[in-house]
C-alpha cells in the first residue's frame, strides 16, 4: 500500500541575526514525514533540531523554503487559518510547560476551552485523555505534586486534546531519567498505534531513536547529512555526523583502541538475548577485547551494539566472522577513531 506524506519540507532554510552577523541555523531542508509514522531527527546540541521542529509549525517562520503540513502550506495561510491549523498540531515539550497553578484536569482542559468547546465537554475529554496516559487517579493533582514522568504524561494527554494528526515532541524525555524515558516511550508508541497520531521526535540520544523510531534524519551544522530507516542507518551509518551520535566515545567513558583491528557487532533486535559474545569465544576458541558496549534487552531481544577487539590471528578472525554470519548477526570492521 502506497504511504500517504503528511509532512514535506522543502528547501526551508532559518538564519538569526546576531551581534556578530547573520547565523544561519537550517540550510535547504528537504524531507517527508509519512501519515502514522514515528520518525526522528536528531543531532548534536547546535545542530538545529529545535529550530527545525519550530519551523514545522511555524512557531518560528523559515527565512526560506515550504512547509506543508496535512496538505496545507502553512506559510500561505493567515494568522487565523495558522491558528486553526495549529490545533492539528500537537507539541510537547522537555520541561512539560504546565500551568503551575492548575489541576491536571484543568491543564488538559485548557487548549480545548481556548478552542471554544464548552467545560462540560472539555473535562469529559481531559478525563478519557488522562485515562490513556494512565493518570486518572491523577486529575486533581497539581503539576508540584506529580513526578516528572507524570508531568510529561500530562503534558502528552494535554497535546491530544485537539486530536491532532500530528505530535512533535522537542527533547522530550531529556530531563528524565532512563526508566521514566523507556515509558514514556512506550505510551508514545502506544498512541501512534492506537491513534494513528504520525509523531516526530527531536533527540540527541541515538537510543531514544531506536527504541521507537521507523526512519531518522541526522541534522549536523544545519544540513541533513543522512536520512533512512533506523535500522538502516544503525547497521552501515555513513557520515561522520551519525558515528558519533552511535559511538558517544570518551565522554561515556568508552576505552580507546590501541590500533588493532576492531570489530562492530550489530543487535538490531534480531537476535535473542543470551550471551552472544561468550558463546562466540567458546565456539571460535579466540578471546576478544570488549572495547565499547551499549546493550540492552527489549521484549526478550538483544538491541545495541558492541566493538571488539580482534585477535592478531587471520584464522580465528576468519571463525569469528563465520561464527557471527551463522548466528544472522550483522557487523563491519571499523576504524579506532570511532571510539
Amino acid at each position: 500500500m502506497e504511504q500517504k506524506e503528511i509532512i514535506r519540507i522543502e528547501g526551508l532554510t532559518k538564519r538569526f541575526s546576531g551581534k556578530n552577523g547573520e547565523v544561519v541555523a537550517l540550510e535547504n531542508i528537504d524531507l517527508s514525514v509519512n501519515e502514522g509514522e514515528i520518525f526522528g531527527i536528531i543531532g548534536l546540541s547546535g545542530a538545529g533540531k529545535s529550530t527545525l521542529v519550530r519551523c514545522i509549525n511555524l512557531l518560528e517562520r523559515p527565512t526560506a523554503g515550504r512547509v506543508f503540513v496535512n496538505g496545507q502550506e502553512l506559510s500561505s495561510l493567515s494568522d487565523k487559518e495558522l491558528r486553526l491549523a495549529r490545533r492539528g498540531i500537537g507539541m510537547i515539550f522537555q520541561q512539560f510547560n504546565l500551568l503551575m497553578q492548575s489541576t491536571a484536569l484543568d491543564n488538559i482542559c485548557f487548549p480545548l476551552l481556548l478552542a471554544g468547546v464548552n467545560k462540560k465537554e472539555a473535562e469529559k475529554r481531559a478525563l478519557e485523555l488522562l485515562e490513556i496516559v494512565g493518570l486518572s487517579d491523577k486529575k486533581n493533582a497539581y503539576p508540584a505534586q506529580l513526578s516528572g514522568g507524570q508531568k510529561q504524561r500530562i503534558a502528552i494527554a494535554r497535546a491530544l486534546a485537539n486530536e491532532p494528526k500530528v505530535l512533535l515532541c522537542d527533547e522530550a524525555t531529556s530531563a528524565l531519567d532512563p526508566t521514566t524515558t523507556r515509558s514514556i516511550l512506550s505510551l508514545l508508541k502506544e498512541i501512534n498505534e492506537r491513534l494513528g497520531i504520525t509523531i516526530i521526535v527531536i533527540t540527541h540520544e541515538m537510543r531514544v531513536v531506536e527504541e521507537i523510531c521507523s526512519r531518522v534524519a541526522i541534522l549536523d551544522a544545519s544540513h541533513v547529512v543522512e536520512l533512512g530507516s533506523v535500522q538502516e542507518i544503525f547497521r552501515k551509518p555513513k557520515t561522520a555526523a551519525a558515528r558519533r551520535l552511535l559511538f558517544p566515545g570518551k565522554e561515556n567513558g568508552a576505552a580507546v583502541g590501541i590500533g588493532e583491528r576492531l570489530l562492530r557487532i550489530v543487535f538490531d533486535g534480531m537476535t535473542p538475548f543470551e550471551p552472544v559474545i561468550a558463546n562466540m569465544v567458546l565456539a571460535c576458541g579466540a578471546p576478544v577485547n570488549i572495547m565499547f558496549a551499549n546493550t540492552r534487552a527489549i521484549e526478550g531481544k538483544t538491541v545495541g551494539q558492541m566493538i571488539v577487539q580482534l585477535p592478531e590471528s587471520e584464522e580465528a578472525v576468519s571463525r569469528i566472522e563465520a561464527y557471527l554470519n551463522t548466528q544472522n548477526i550483522t557487523f563491519e570492521e571499523v576504524k579506532e577513531d570511532v571510539l
